[in-house]
């Protein structure tokens, strides 16, 4: 069983950055595709990014392409979310997920989930 555990979030104002963290306990973490999701008061999960098991493809959607980046260091059973150009919508609780498997594009491609850490954007 996999444990995932989010770090680097944070208060930042609009047009800012931050790097999140998760740090994957357990074996084969670079045989899993993983991922980001965010959850904002009010509204459903949203799918944010995703990366192949070896980090040479990902996937992001519409509204972070161009701002946000995913990578992932095999060797230290780590994901990171590096996040430019902040704004306020990307308010939320972001978690970061593995994958079932090789798919990494959509929410039900993941079943085991970090328990969070929230980011703020101030205007």
């Amino acid at each position: 069983q996999v444990q995932l555990v989010e770090s680097g979030g944070g208060l930042v104002q609009a047009g800012g950055s931050l790097r999140l963290s998760c740090a994957a306990s357990g074996r084969r973490f670079s045989s899993y595709a993983m991922g980001w999701s965010r959850q904002a008061p009010g509204k459903e999960r949203e799918f944010v990014a995703g990366v192949n098991w070896s980090g040479t493809s990902t996937y992001y959607t519409g509204s972070v392409k161009g701002r946000f980046t995913i990578t992932r260091d095999n060797a230290k059973n780590t994901l990171y979310l590096q996040m430019n150009n902040l704004k306020r919508e990307d308010t939320a609780v972001y978690y970061c997920g593995r994958s079932t498997g090789g798919s990494y594009e959509v929410l039900r491609d993941f079943a085991s989930w970090g328990q969070g850490t929230q980011v703020t954007v101030s205007s």
